[in-house]
């Protein structure tokens, strides 16, 4: 016959056989999943498609230009200080017209850079100015809105902005892009203006020379110069550039 320490000994071990037993069922009933890591989600720009719409990009075309004025920094070929630092504000001033559909005779486009730079020297704007600051200063002086600044851009993203009918603004190291124009050994730091694309390269208007109407960058080259301003060091400069959504 068990005596009393025996029964409550058995009693103990039936009680926590039975909990083991209704644990593993329950365990099979529940569906949810902890994963060991946390899952980091990145949402993609690109919207999705809709039932009418074909899941990937359109395809490029082989060439494609638009139809941009051509300005020279220095239109009467004064290659003074002021004309020697303008190529940010004869790229903006062809972008602006261009949306303007105005194309201006040489003393307009003289008068026009040398307005512009005086009213930045007016109101604290340096000789070199970032995309940023350019879009400012056109925005306060112009009322020129619009401008956007697109951060380490693709060379196809580049091109699908033309695509769409909106010139790029490029800021570079002009001593690393392959024009043999410039006097050597070329500009620290440089901009010019992106119209058009072919198989091999970006068309541009290049107001750092009189031969910059069309001038030809192989895609490598003007990609690996694409600079923004940095005072310290150019090659250390963001790669962006500026566009307009007009």
């Amino acid at each position: 016959m068990l005596n009393r320490s025996s029964i409550i000994f058995l009693v103990v071990v039936a009680v926590g056989f039975s909990i083991g037993i209704i644990a593993a069922i329950y365990s099979l009933n529940d569906h949810s999943v902890v994963d060991s890591a946390p899952t980091k989600t990145v949402k993609s720009s690109k919207p999705e498609p809709t039932n009418n719409q074909e899941s990937q990009e359109t395809p490029l075309p082989t060439k494609f230009v638009l139809k941009v004025p051509f300005y020279v920094q220095a239109p009467f070929a004064v290659w003074d200080e002021l004309h020697g630092e303008a190529c940010e504000e004869a790229s903006l001033h062809m972008v602006r017209d261009y949306y303007r559909k105005t194309t201006l005779d040489l003393e307009g486009q003289d008068q026009q850079i040398l307005n512009f730079i005086h009213w930045q020297q007016d109101n604290g704007y340096k000789v070199d100015l970032t995309l940023s600051q350019l879009a400012s200063a056109a925005k306060k002086y112009y009322q020129f809105g619009g401008a956007e600044i697109l951060e380490n851009p693709t060379i196809d993203e580049i091109k699908r902005e033309v695509l769409a009918g909106r010139p790029v603004i490029v800021p570079a190291a002009g001593r690393l892009l392959d024009n043999p124009n410039f006097r050597t050994p070329g500009p620290i730091y440089h901009m010019l203006v992106i119209k058009g694309f072919d198989k091999t390269g970006f068309i541009t208007n290049d107001p750092g020379t009189r031969n910059g109407e069309g001038f030809h960058y192989s895609y490598q080259n003007l990609y690996q110069s694409i600079h923004n301003w940095d005072p310290i060091e150019i090659t250390n400069g963001a790669k962006a550039v500026l566009v307009y959504q007009r």
